[in-house]
């Protein structure tokens, strides 16, 4: 019998745990920065060393964290289900989890591209600054999807939403969109979960969805018992 797929729409509050700051908090800074200064195209052309500065150190505190249980318990369910997990996340953690499929909406932390070729991409771990070039001369900048630019993955997210048989969203606010509308592309009467502490209040969620009101950690482990129940 073929596995049922889990599909899985990942945010901020999977990755605060294991210590990775969310991504905004209530004042509208990122680690202190302003995020229009650091996350937008406008930012980055009015000052490309304070782009890449807050960038450069987004990457050293990400190579000193690791993953955590939420991690995974998701990674783990592979055994069972066949998982593919959304994130809106930047750091590479379901990866060192374990987890084989993950769809990357807002772009790689550990990754750069040619500001010319949107498809040169290179694996990128160390300081990026402005004499890093491509190929051709041009500069490198973050992986990033900057508040304004496409969002190139929602289309293949869309595409594996229609696939689930369980839809899990965690840790996310539901507030960024087009993230957030991807629950609306659930199949009919898919079972649906959302684990977060301070879950949003949206009057437009399906009849079938399950709040779970707890941190990623210990939600995930309700989750897994959830799952039991679903297979009886």
């Amino acid at each position: 019998m073929a596995k049922k797929t889990i599909i899985v729409i990942s945010g901020a509050g999977i990755s605060a745990e294991s210590g990775v700051k969310t991504f905004r908090d209530s004042d509208g800074l990122w680690e202190g920065y302003d995020v229009m200064e650091v996350a937008t195209p406008e930012g980055w052309q009015k000052n490309k060393a304070l782009v890449l500065d807050f960038y450069n150190q987004r990457r050293k505190q990400l190579l000193n964290v690791l993953p955590n249980k939420a991690h995974e318990l998701l990674a783990t369910l592979e055994k069972n289900y066949t998982v593919k997990i959304i994130t809106q996340n930047v750091d590479d953690l379901h990866e060192r989890a374990g987890s084989k499929q993950v769809l990357h909406l807002h772009g790689e932390l550990f990754k750069v591209r040619s500001t010319q070729n949107p498809n040169y991409i290179l694996d990128w771990k160390t300081d990026l600054s402005t004499n890093d070039k491509d190929e051709n001369g041009h500069q490198l900048r973050p992986h990033i999807v900057w508040f304004g630019e496409a969002v190139p993955a929602i289309e293949e997210a869309v595409e594996w939403v229609y696939e689930a048989d369980i839809l899990l969203v965690i840790g996310t606010s539901l507030q960024v969109y087009p993230a957030a509308g991807l629950l609306n592309y659930a199949p009919k009467n898919t079972p649906i979960f959302y684990i977060d502490p301070k879950p949003a209040e949206v009057t437009s969620f399906p009849k079938n969805i399950k709040i779970i009101p707890e941190v990623a950690t210990q939600g995930m482990e309700i989750f897994v018992n959830e799952l039991k129940g679903l297979e009886l």
